[in-house]
């Protein structure tokens, strides 16, 4: 009998409920059953319990050393039998997959002699060949077959990529590359990106209001905004109404944030919104990776330079320096200045880009805006981005996905196959 505790045993809280179905009688209603009635009621349970035992009864508790605690029952007095006190930790969990951890940590510990090592294996074996009534194995993990790093590491036969052809990958997949080759292969390549519903729906209809605001198709009124966003917000997705109720608050601030940032730009001109590039890089008669996305706002300033607004809605704040070396800006950068964009003309020049976060106010009624400088060249010719995208070509053809640590390995969905983390570290 495990977690024999004062409270549990004996467990003197009233059985009833709104109803009372406790008080029903044969002739009508009886009498609430007393603390001492209950107590009795308890002891005559714990009775029953104990007295199941066969062969042994082990009984435990835990006997916390402040007075306020857990303690034991005190049916463990009525036991009228010595107490053992046992400090700290059990050597291995006291569960199933516990007894195979400890039976497989003997079976590869160098120490172990050989009797130990083969009376651990002909548990183990045992505890493999042990099914269910539908042929199910029962210990599953006790199979050696099952364990990591007793297989030989596959290789693909088909590259990921064409040799042949340039790379294809978007803004953001680049940026997943850059800062994380493996993350990006686990959850672009291998499929274990698992992205938020709410946190589209809420990124979607945010973009898609904002793109019927600059295009003119709505005006900037947040009441009819309001409106908008009320017809389509029960379609989205979220875990419970009250999550749905706060985003609803943040998605109605993020919009008046953005009407404000928008009427407030008059120096400003606006030359397209949701434009599509599909790029080279680099720019030339063989280039490593193609690049294709879209950008949210492509704007004018008074010197007549091009830049790139990216309207953001998450919650994470990028720091300076991560905006400084931003992939996602930079593309749209190269790609303004590469001309191969035909709609803004070949004496188009990136000025800069920058990140409009609707989500933070910058203590105004404005989005925080973060701003990235044009892309500088160095002697060569070439900037940080160029040396990323050598990178990220080469770690696609040599299909090397080393795990770098990055502002976003508390955020990511595959820190359980990380061998940087503590969920994917492998221990064979």
């Amino acid at each position: 009998m495990a977690g024999v505790q004062e409270g549990q045993w004996p467990d003197l809280r009233r059985r009833g409920s709104l109803l009372e179905p406790d008080r029903l009688g044969p002739d009508g209603l009886v009498d609430p059953l007393s603390a001492g009635a209950l107590l009795a009621e308890e002891r005559r349970l714990f009775y029953v319990a104990i007295t199941r035992a066969r062969e042994r009864l082990i009984v435990t508790a835990v006997q916390a050393p402040e007075a306020d605690g857990d303690q034991p029952s005190r049916f463990l007095a009525e036991l009228d039998i010595p107490l053992k006190l046992v400090a700290g930790r059990p050597r291995r969990p006291l569960s199933l997959h516990g007894l195979v951890a400890d039976l497989r940590c003997v079976l590869s510990d160098p120490a172990s002699s050989p009797a130990l090592k083969r009376a651990a294996a002909d548990r183990l074996a045992q505890l493999a060949d042990a099914v269910d009534d539908r042929d199910q194995a029962l210990v599953p993990t006790a199979d050696p077959s099952r364990w990591w790093g007793v297989r030989e590491r596959t290789r693909s036969e088909r590259p990921i990529a064409d040799p042949e052809l340039p790379v294809p990958l978007s803004g953001s997949a680049l940026t997943t590359i850059v800062d994380c080759p493996l993350r990006w292969f686990l959850t672009r390549r291998a499929g274990g990106e698992t992205p938020s519903t709410s946190a589209i729906g809420f990124g979607m209809v945010l973009h898609t209001l904002a793109d019927a605001v600059a295009t003119g198709t709505l005006p900037p009124s947040i009441d009819e905004l309001n409106g908008w966003l009320d017809k389509v917000w029960t379609q989205l997705e979220f875990e419970s109404a009250w999550i749905s109720d706060r985003e609803r608050v943040e998605a109605e601030q993020a919009l008046r944030r953005f009407v404000a940032w928008h009427q407030g730009r008059p120096d400003r001109t606006l030359l397209g919104t949701e434009v599509d590039f599909d790029v080279l890089l680099p720019d030339t008669d063989k280039p490593a990776v193609r690049v294709k996305g879209r950008m949210d706002r492509v704007e004018q300033d008074p010197e007549g330079t091009i830049r790139v607004v990216d309207l953001k809605t998450g919650r994470s704040l990028p720091t300076k320096p991560a905006v400084a070396r931003h992939v996602q800006l930079a593309i749209y950068q190269r790609a303004i200045a590469s001309r191969q964009l035909q709609k803004l003309g070949d004496d188009a020049v990136a000025g800069g880009a920058e990140l409009v976060q609707l989500r933070h106010d910058d203590n105004g009624g404005f989005p925080k805006v973060q701003h990235q400088g044009p892309l500088e060249a160095d002697q060569d010719g070439k900037t940080w981005l160029d040396e990323a995208v050598d990178d990220a070509e080469s770690m696609v053809r040599t299909e090397e996905f080393t795990a770098r640590r990055n502002d976003g390995c508390t955020r990511c969905e595959a820190r359980a196959l990380c061998p940087l983390q503590p969920e994917g570290r492998e221990i064979v």
